[in-house]
């Protein structure tokens, strides 16, 4: 996401707790179908024209062909930097305090409390202590300088601040002098060994995607190699006989191949390993041999196009001896979907439209990564008032791209057409409008996903 739309964006406040929680939300509230696991079904079988499978019903059979990935755990124990991105296998507990010893917050005087304020004299200035070094334990009626880290003495409770001293700077080291300090209470300025983690405690849990913020804290806990989930290894193929490669000439009825690109960078993104098998013509029987060449090193197979009623769907075709079910979810867009396993190995068969085939991987796809698999950018999800009214088809859960403004409101960016990428590009947000719903109105709420 853009700087500027990360600008945009609400405060944290508004988001829901876990991405868990907005699927599960969404799919009672949307469809009130959560819970219905349906099979698979019966070889080659498609539902009925007329029969429209929800969102939830399809999240939840493309949920369950992805689970066997589950059993047994794969895990890989990796240095830490090369850990971003990548989601905890196991739950780390604290080897250590966090600080590790009791030290100064501040650069200033190390005191027992009780020498200081108004009735007290002037304190003897002793030796200072720079961060990394050993202390001798602190002397009543003294006060040792002290440096922002440095471990704290035996004796002493609390930090004055140098600022706050009188003189207000640190004599030479050496002399022979005073120094004149307000009343403080104990353990002013002090952090005390494992106040932000104590040994012991849980630092990360299982599941946790590893950003810098993460690593960091490994690090400061002395921790070097991590165990994290092996990243999945999907095929992904493209079908068309009018799709070219980008940077071919392109003739009158042909169109560049955009959708390889989309699904590839979202897959990178949402931590996979990509084998991208380019793009296919129209032939099944090509199609077939080109997914049984790989099925000994794939964990998931995705296609694009092909999936639809009409005379030349290859991914259909091709599917027709497999455990592979078709049918049109009520989603716009991308209501053409296939889900199922080709000789063992599950598949999502998407539709071919550019936008159609981003929403359903944003819609079925990488909420199950980061589900099951711990798998980086989940997407924010929020609630925010629509800029000017709408009407959607209430048969339908529709998915729009919009931009969230500065004001916090939403605004639509195109049209409903599953071509149109250019708005697409321009959009920071997928607006969505449930089943039931015919038309909103202006300054309405709407759950959105920040993309």
């Amino acid at each position: 996401m853009a700087e500027q739309d990360r600008q945009n964006l609400p405060k944290a406040g508004h988001a829901k707790a876990t991405r868990k929680q907005d699927m599960q939300r969404q799919e009672e509230q949307l469809t009130g179908l959560a819970g219905k696991r349906p099979g698979v079904g019966t070889i080659g079988k498609s539902l009925p024209e007329h029969e429209h499978r929800s969102v939830s019903v399809h999240r939840q059979a493309i949920r369950d062909v992805l689970f066997p990935l589950l059993t047994p755990p794969r895990v890989e124990r990796i240095p830490l930097m090369q850990a971003m991105g990548r989601g905890l296998a196991e739950t780390i507990h604290a080897p250590t305090n966090l600080p590790p010893f009791t030290n100064s917050q501040m650069d200033g005087y190390a005191v027992r409390s009780r020498d200081t304020g108004d009735g007290q004299g002037g304190l003897r200035v002793a030796a200072p202590i720079p961060a990394g070094a050993v202390p001798a334990p602190l002397a009543g009626g003294t006060a040792a300088p002290i440096m922002t880290g440095a471990l704290i003495p035996d004796g002493a409770d609390a930090v004055v601040p140098v600022e706050r001293a009188e003189p207000n700077h640190f004599p030479p080291p050496g002399l022979d002098v005073t120094v004149r300090l307000p009343e403080i209470a104990a353990g002013t300025y002090i952090r005390s060994a494992g106040s932000d983690i104590a040994t012991g405690e849980c630092a990360l849990s299982a599941g946790t995607v590893l950003g810098p913020r993460q690593l960091g804290l490994l690090a400061a806990l002395g921790i070097t190699e991590v165990v994290v989930n092996q990243k999945l290894t999907v095929l992904l193929a493209t079908t068309g006989d009018e799709v070219l490669e980008p940077g071919e000439k392109l003739a009158l009825g042909k169109i560049f191949d955009a959708n390889n690109t989309l699904l590839q960078s979202s897959m990178l993104q949402a931590g996979l390993n990509v084998i991208r098998a380019g793009i296919v013509k129209d032939e099944p029987g090509a199609l077939s041999k080109l997914l049984r060449s790989h099925t000994a090193h794939v964990d998931l197979i995705v296609t694009s196009g092909g999936v639809s009623a009409g005379a030349y769907e290859p991914v259909r075709q091709a599917m027709i001896d497999h455990d592979v079910e078709f049918s049109h979810v009520a989603i716009q867009p991308g209501g053409p979907q296939g889900v199922g396993t080709f000789e063992g190995i599950p598949v999502l068969a998407f539709p071919g439209n550019p936008v159609s085939c981003f929403v359903s991987f944003e819609m079925f796809l990488r909420p199950l990564l980061s589900e099951m698999f711990a798998a980086p950018t989940p997407r924010l999800s929020f609630r925010a008032p629509l800029s000017h009214p709408l009407t959607s088809p209430p048969k339908k859960h529709q998915v729009r791209r919009g931009v969230l403004s500065a004001d916090g409101t939403i605004r639509l960016e195109g049209g409903e057409g599953s071509h149109l990428l250019g708005a697409l590009a321009r959009s920071n947000v997928l607006v969505h409008i449930p089943e039931g719903i015919s038309e909103l109105a202006k300054g309405s709420e709407v759950e959105v996903w920040a993309v």
